[in-house]
């Protein structure tokens, strides 16, 4: 009888402490995000991998109805592309943009609405990038969006956005559609001070050097 009851405290014992195992593993899972690293002081990371596999539907995700069209061709599931809109959408002060290329035309309407809800926007793009096909630069400006662009024979080869001075997003994705749903990519976004504020300090930097004024001949 004794041998039975130590083995069934035994089992009991062992389920307990499988139940705080579990416990404190979702615990540890909850602080650290996908990317591993660890969420501390409200600083976080995501990672964004593409080529996106489908292009989201814009009225499901946009229209106050949602999407009506039946059998839809288009994803009703986040995208990468999606989450890229959605933290553009996010600024609400400023939005420093600087990119090799503007033609995916989902982030260059994103930029333009920012700048028609009062955002300060400015854009900085590679020279020779301006008026190559599918450019949405000049849509940029004609809405009033203050777009400056090198001055070398060498490339502005950046792909990085500051939202508000707190939020960075950068990686290898150029802004065409070929990258967003063909390149194998990759974007990080970020709110650690510690990477926001040196690519807010080139922007800057690279804003005043390329002020146009400087560059008459």
């Amino acid at each position: 009888m004794t041998y039975w009851i130590r083995c069934v405290g035994i089992l009991l014992s062992l389920g307990l402490a499988s139940e705080i195992t579990y416990y404190f593993y979702k615990k540890l899972k909850h602080n650290y995000p996908r990317d591993g690293t660890k969420n501390t002081s409200g600083i976080f990371n995501e990672i964004l991998f593409f080529p996106d596999k489908l292009v989201a539907c814009k009225a499901y995700f946009e229209a106050k109805t949602g999407c009506q069209v039946a059998n839809c061709s288009y994803t009703h599931e986040e995208t990468g592309l999606r989450t890229l809109v959605n933290y553009i959408r996010g600024a609400k002060q400023t939005l420093d943009v600087c990119v090799f290329c503007i033609c995916c035309h989902e982030l260059a309407d994103v930029v333009v609405e920012a700048y028609e809800k009062g955002v300060v926007v400015r854009v900085m793009v590679d020279n020779e990038q301006l008026e190559i096909s599918g450019s949405q630069v000049g849509k940029l400006r004609r809405k009033g969006i203050q777009v400056r662009h090198d001055y070398s024979s060498f490339l502005l080869h950046h792909k990085f956005v500051v939202i508000d001075n707190q939020i960075l997003i950068t990686g290898s994705l150029n802004w065409t559609r070929s990258a967003i749903t063909g390149n194998h990519e990759n974007i990080i976004i970020t709110n650690n001070p510690e990477l926001c504020v040196p690519f807010q300090a080139e922007f800057d930097k690279l804003w005043d050097l390329y002020e146009p004024s400087k560059h008459l001949k």
